[in-house]
C-alpha cells in the first residue's frame, strides 16, 4: 500500500529523534597542560566515567589556569581546573565564576637549589627561578623569605615561564635556586637538590579547584552535579588504582618507560594527599590566598568568598557518586 513507505519513513524518523534525545549530552572540561600527574585529572573522560551519569566528557589541554577560565567565562568549555588564585582575581575583577570543588589542595612544588647551598640563608645573594607576582612559586618564595627574615631585596627574583623553564636555567647554572614541581626529584642532576618542599612553607596554599561560570549553576545545575559526580568517580578510581593511573600517565605524555617521574608523582600524589578525590572547599585556604594576594596588589577588591563558592553543587555531586 502507498502509505506504508510514508509510515515507515515517520517510523524511522521518530526513532532518530528518540536515539538523539538520549544520547549522552557532551561537557568539555578544561584542564591545564598534563605531566606526570596526567593519569588523576585524564581518568574521567579517558575511561569514559561520564556515561554513568549521563554525559560526554571531553577533557582540554590548556596552557594554564588563567587561559583555562577566559575559555569557561567565553562558553568555549563547561568546567575548568584551574588555580584557586586565579578564580579569585578573576572574580575581584568581577567575572561571574563560581568554584564547585577543590581536587589539588595540596602542593607538590618545592624549592630546588645548587648542591652547595647549605640552608634558606645560602639564598642570601643569589638568583632564584620564579614566576609572575602573585603566582605559585612567586608567593612560596615570598612567604620562605619572610618566615626566615630574609628582606626581599637580598636575593634576585627572575620571573621564567613554567616548571620546565625553571628546571632547565637551575640546571644550567643560570639561577642559583627556583621553584618547580617535585616530579622533577628522580631525574635531577647530583648538582641540584630540593631544599624545602612547598607544603612545609605555606601549608595553606590551595593549588587547584574545579569552576563554572555563574550561568552554567543558575541555567544547568544538574548537569553540573553530574558532572562533578563523574569526577569524583573517577579521582577515587584513580587514586587506588596505581598502575592504571601510571600507564595512562605514560600514554597521556608520551613519556618513555624508563622515566621514573610517574610512579614518583603517583606515590607522593597519594601519600602526601596532594589529590582529593572528594573535592572538598576549604574555606580557610581560600581565605589565606585572597589575603596573600590582596598582599601582592593582585586582588584590589577582596571578594566575599561565599558567593565565589557553590557547596551546594558539591553536596549533590557527592550524592550521586555515592557518599
Amino acid at each position: 500500500m502507498a502509505w506504508r513507505p510514508l509510515l515507515s519513513a515517520i517510523l524511522l524518523l521518530a526513532l532518530a529523534g528518540v536515539s538523539q534525545a538520549q544520547s549522552p549530552k557532551v561537557w568539555r572540561h578544561g584542564v591545564i597542560e598534563p605531566k606526570s600527574d596526567a593519569g588523576f585529572v585524564m581518568t574521567a573522560s579517558r575511561r569514559n566515567f561520564g556515561d554513568k551519569f549521563g554525559l560526554k566528557l571531553e577533557t582540554l589541554s590548556l596552557k594554564n589556569g588563567q587561559i583555562a577560565l577566559k575559555a569557561l567565562l567565553a562558553g568555549e568549555i563547561d568546567s575548568a581546573e584551574t588555580g584557586a588564585g586565579e578564580a579569585i582575581i578573576a572574580a575581584s575583577a568581577g567575572a561571574d565564576v563560581k568554584i564547585i570543588g577543590c581536587n589539588w589542595p595540596g602542593l607538590p612544588h618545592g624549592v630546588f637549589v645548587k648542591s652547595d647551598i647549605a640552608d634558606v640563608q645560602g639564598l642570601k645573594g643569589k638568583a632564584i627561578a620564579a614566576s609572575a607576582p602573585g603566582s605559585l612559586p612567586d608567593l612560596l618564595i615570598r612567604s620562605l623569605l619572610e618566615k626566615s627574615s630574609i628582606p626581599i631585596t637580598d636575593v634576585r627574583i627572575a620571573s621564567l615561564g613554567g616548571d620546565l623553564d625553571r628546571y632547565k636555567a637551575l640546571t644550567a647554572g643560570v639561577v642559583d635556586a627556583a621553584v618547580i614541581s617535585s616530579e622533577y626529584v628522580p631525574i635531577a642532576p647530583k648538582s641540584v637538590r630540593l631544599l624545602l618542599a612547598g607544603r612545609d612553607v605555606i601549608p595553606n596554599f590551595m593549588r587547584l579547584c574545579i569552576a563554572v561560570s555563574g550561568q552554567t549553576v543558575r541555567e544547568r545545575p544538574d548537569e553540573a552535579a553530574r558532572f562533578l559526580a563523574a569526577e569524583i568517580s573517577a579521582a577515587r578510581y584513580a587514586v587506588s588504582h596505581r598502575d592504571e593511573t601510571v600507564a595512562l600517565t605514560r600514554e597521556v605524555t608520551g613519556m618513555k618507560p624508563e622515566d621514573p617521574r610517574p610512579e614518583f608523582v603517583f606515590d607522593e600524589t597519594v601519600k602526601q594527599r596532594d589529590f582529593d578525590p572528594d573535592v572538598p572547599i576549604p574555606m580557610n585556604k581560600l581565605a589565606w590566598m585572597q589575603e596573600q594576594l590582596t598582599k601582592t596588589g593582585n586582588v584590589r577588591h577582596p571578594v566575599d568568598l561565599a558567593k565565589l563558592v557553590d557547596a551546594q553543587l558539591r553536596t549533590k555531586g557527592l550524592a550521586l557518586a555515592g557518599n
